[in-house]
């Protein structure tokens, strides 16, 4: 008498291994198989969860310059630009300050310092440049706000000598193509 299980019994147990496992049948395994379930309302939730759990930040978001950041020293040559303001350049900036009262009404351009003041502060050449303003050149005009209003601007950072072929003004740094708002 043989000891083997019965041919009627190893077909069963054959069948049964097919049925749970995929491989024994000579299939691949269906995608996702033994993993849970994914499906439209579990990926929706899940970026749902991904949404509220990631800071609110806008994809282009400009790099923030205080004026205390603007120059690293002075030398027998006047100021120094600081390594930060360099990778800066040509870049686009935030920076917040006043609005220096403008040399015209109809300017499109003005000077934010770091500090209200009740002058415009010009400066005929750019050794004699105070170390707490920047020149902004506006994209488009907009009304200029008191000298005492803290202001927010974001433009492209330029740097190096210029003076403005309209003005005579001499600027070692400029925000260009820039626009503001009251902070």
């Amino acid at each position: 008498m043989s000891t083997g299980s019965s041919p009627t019994s190893s077909r069963s147990a054959r069948s049964a291994r097919m049925a749970t496992d995929p491989r024994a049948a000579g299939r691949d395994p269906a995608p996702g198989a033994g993993s849970p379930r994914l499906d439209r309302r579990t990926c929706l939730a899940a970026l749902a969860g991904m949404l509220v759990s990631s800071p609110a930040r806008p994809a282009l978001a400009a790099e923030t310059l205080a004026f205390e950041d603007i120059y690293s020293g002075v030398s027998v040559l006047g100021l120094t630009v600081s390594e930060k303001t360099k990778s800066l350049a040509g870049r686009e900036v935030g920076m917040r300050g006043f609005m220096a009262p403008p040399l015209k009404a109809e300017a499109q351009f003005f000077v934010l310092t770091s500090a209200p003041m009740a002058l415009c502060p010009f400066c005929s050449t750019d050794a004699d440049w105070p170390d707490n303003i920047v020149v902004v050149y506006l994209r488009k005009r907009q009304v200029f706000v008191q000298a005492n209003a803290l202001i927010a601007v974001t433009g492209r950072l330029e740097l190096g000598s210029w003076t403005d072929p309209d003005t005579g003004f001499v600027s070692l740094l400029r925000l260009r193509d820039a626009s503001f708002a009251t902070a």
